[in-house]
């Protein structure tokens, strides 16, 4: 017990002392023109310190919630506000996805083209048609990975619920709580441990290895270059899969935020009771409201 009491203490105080130095070597932090810059990003991207820096700013913000119930509102409102927008603005990519696929089978099919030419602005963008078609998995990813957190803001997930309609509002909030700091945040957590180096390795070279110390990743320096990966998985298909892994890591943040948010609303309204249910929720509207109060009661 006292092993574990003194690592997390420990760990804390590397999560002040890593985020004290960022903040005063943010110019020498965000120099990319040198390699060991890059891989000292790739390191730290995943490490222990940047997951204490993580569970600093949760502590800190959390500890003034629990005295400023309004702080704390605004805290879960801004994050809530975050993952509507960006979700809402990302499902646009369903739309450009149909109206890509409608493209490329006109084209294809009626005027037998190769290759089709965007230029917006003068700047002019070629690829073969099998290049297009084959790219439209990146608008379904970027829906997925983009807008989970937005459906799981606005409560659109599929729950498999045996004891929690169930139980009184107070003991729900409970549940809230627990799921997000023991499954959700973890395994996102855990996500991003392996989507960040799975990144690193198909975007650099020497490849970097997520046991690897400090010491030996930047020793890597003196032999680095990018590598960034344009492999296609079919001929002249779509040859940047690289963004599918940028897209993960999209997802586990944007979900790990989520995750907060959820823990501090539900602690919130597990403090100020059943009226607080749903506080500063930005619903989204379907423009029927005998509708969605019927769904509601249900």
């Amino acid at each position: 017990m006292a092993d574990a009491l003194l690592w997390l203490l420990s760990g804390m105080w590397s999560g002040v002392a890593g985020l004290f130095y960022v903040l005063t070597h943010l110019g020498q932090v965000l120099n990319f023109s040198e390699p060991e810059n890059i891989l000292r990003l790739v390191f730290y991207g995943a490490s222990v310190e940047f997951f204490f820096i993580f569970f600093n700013i949760f502590v800190v913000v959390f500890a003034i919630g629990i005295f400023s119930h309004a702080f704390l509102w605004r805290v879960v409102i801004g994050l809530e506000t975050f993952a509507n927008i960006v979700g809402r603005t990302a499902a646009w990519a369903g739309l450009i996805m149909v109206l890509q696929q409608v493209m490329v089978v006109f084209l294809q099919s009626i005027f037998r083209v190769a290759e089709i030419s965007v230029g917006p602005f003068g700047l002019e963008f070629t690829q073969t048609v099998g290049w297009y078609s084959d790219g439209l998995k990146l608008y379904n990813a970027i829906v997925v990975c983009m807008c989970c957190a937005w459906t799981f803001t606005q409560g659109g997930h599929v729950r498999v619920d045996l004891v929690y309609s169930g139980v009184s509002h107070r003991a729900k909030r409970v549940i809230d709580m627990f799921g997000s700091l023991c499954f959700m945040l973890p395994a996102m957590l855990l996500t991003w441990f392996y989507a960040w180096f799975f990144l690193w390795r198909h975007l650099i070279n020497p490849p970097v290895n997520a046991s690897d110390p400090l010491e030996r990743t930047l020793a890597k320096a003196v032999a680095f270059r990018w590598n960034v990966e344009t492999i296609s998985f079919s001929p002249s298909g779509f040859n940047a899969y690289f963004l599918f892994k940028v897209l993960i890591l999209i997802f586990c943040f944007m979900m790990i935020v989520q995750a907060v948010a959820f823990f501090f609303r539900s602690y919130l309204e597990f403090r100020e009771g059943e009226a607080s249910a749903g506080k500063g929720h930005d619903k989204d509207s379907l423009g029927d409201p005998d509708a969605e109060r019927a769904a509601e009661i249900h």
